[in-house]
């Protein structure tokens, strides 16, 4: 009876919103993509002859990036594990079928019923791992039903999300009590979840998976290759606008035409969040009548010298940083909460954010702790920054030491997730289930 409350509530939500549904699937490409996934569960099913399988929700590239570690390290421990990954995005879904191609990647069930216990019949999870926070409530429902245990890994919950849930605290209280395990990113988020219902004995702080899988290292493979590709120069000084969100990429520009005027070898390279942004964003340098050149477009290194690339690619940003002297990380300055700002640190870059970063703000507290991140609030700021960042190669080199300091020292939350994910993966109940099946 709760499960079809639930079902009835979504479709109420999905008739509202479906003139927004539709014209964002018209103009933007979005929602099209997997409907028998999402709305009837009709994903892949689970190979035949495996062991011990494990189905891994990842939301969208940020998420997805996050499972590289977490794969290798329960790959490392238990060889014969095979993955079921499902992520909810378009971009999420592109990243995870080029990343994970030896593993089985589809769109996630949305939340009915239906469709949830369908992809259950279909997947037989073992185990199934939530990456961060994703509370949907037959998805949670239904894993005891299907045999399956069911844990947060890498668990954040916002302050925001916390008052929010409070709200309906009596629906979440009962989803959270259903899961096995919440391996929280650190204690403040550990608390949250225990506040909201989550056995206490069953929340543990593992740290943040974040810190983990990123190799610091400029002369990887592929970070040389895009040096080559957008023929960066030795003196270069490049600038890398990452992640940014709609509205950003003016101010960046703003403050980019003040630093030409005192750094003429200044490069910057703009990599927008969000790949249906990538034209839009195209159209805004075309405008603003700026020479710049297409990441897609280039086949063979950059002949032009264009001062500005725009890098229209999916899944490449982590190795794109590793070519920055100076890093600005988007959705920062508007009201998105900020992305990930830890891999340019990882490299060492002298690396700024807008005040808005509340996604991220356990991060930015420790880098902000060990004065290697640097706050704007508008253009000139910014401009400001890159300037001293450019013109002050000892102010930015340490800056950037401090920065990725702070990601080394923070290091090692995989394996202690995986540590205590392991009494999940030998429940006799799932034993019991696999025999059945």
């Amino acid at each position: 009876m709760i499960a079809w409350l639930f079902n009835f509530v979504y479709l109420a939500l999905v008739a509202a919103l479906s003139p927004y549904l539709l014209w964002t699937a018209v103009t933007k490409g979005k929602y099209r993509e997997g409907f028998g996934e999402k709305f009837l569960g009709k994903v892949h099913r689970r190979p035949a002859q495996s062991p011990q399988h494990i189905w891994l929700h990842a939301v969208s590239v940020g998420e997805v990036n996050l499972l590289s570690a977490l794969i290798s390290e329960v790959r490392r421990r238990h060889a014969d594990v095979t993955f079921h990954i499902t992520t909810t995005t378009k971009a999420g879904y592109d990243l995870a079928q080029s990343k994970y191609a030896q593993h089985t990647v589809t769109y996630a069930p949305l939340d009915f019923s239906w469709a949830v216990n369908e992809a259950y019949r279909r997947i037989q999870p073992d185990a199934v791992l939530l990456v961060e926070l994703e509370l949907w409530p037959n998805l949670i429902r239904s894993a005891r039903t299907h045999g399956a245990s069911i844990a947060v890994v890498n668990g954040r919950l916002s302050e925001k999300s916390h008052r929010g849930y409070r709200r309906i605290e009596r629906l979440v209280r009962p989803l959270l009590q259903r899961l096995d395990l919440v391996a929280a990113q650190d204690e403040t988020f550990a608390q949250r979840f225990r506040d909201l219902g989550a056995d206490p004995a069953k929340v543990l702080v593992t740290g943040s998976i974040k810190f983990d899988g990123i190799t610091p290292n400029r002369n990887n493979p592929r970070t040389i290759g895009f040096q080559k590709l957008v023929g960066l120069k030795p003196d270069d000084i490049v600038w890398l606008a990452g992640s940014t969100q709609a509205g950003e990429e003016s101010i960046i520009l703003d403050a980019y035409r003040q630093v030409r005027k005192k750094v003429p070898k200044l490069k910057l390279l703009l990599v927008p969040r969000h790949p249906h942004r990538f034209n839009e964003v195209a159209q805004l340098l075309n405008t603003q009548e700026l020479r710049f050149a297409r990441r897609s477009e280039l086949l063979t290194p950059l002949a032009n010298e264009a001062p500005i690339v725009l890098v229209d690619s999916v899944g490449e940003l982590s190795a794109w940083w590793g070519t920055a002297d100076i890093a600005f990380v988007g959705g920062s300055l508007g009201n998105r909460g900020g992305q990930n700002m830890i891999e340019p640190a990882a490299y060492g870059t002298a690396v700024a954010v807008g005040p808005n970063t509340w996604n991220f703000k356990d991060v930015v507290q420790r880098l902000k702790a060990a004065e290697a991140l640097t706050i704007v609030q508008d253009a000139d700021s910014l401009a400001r920054f890159v300037i001293q960042a450019a013109t002050d190669p000892a102010w930015r080199q340490s800056q950037g030491q401090r920065a990725k300091e702070v990601v080394l020292c923070q290091q090692g939350a995989t394996a202690r997730t995986v540590d205590v994910l392991e009494t999940l993966l030998a429940r006799p109940t799932i034993v019991k289930f696999r025999s059945a099946a």
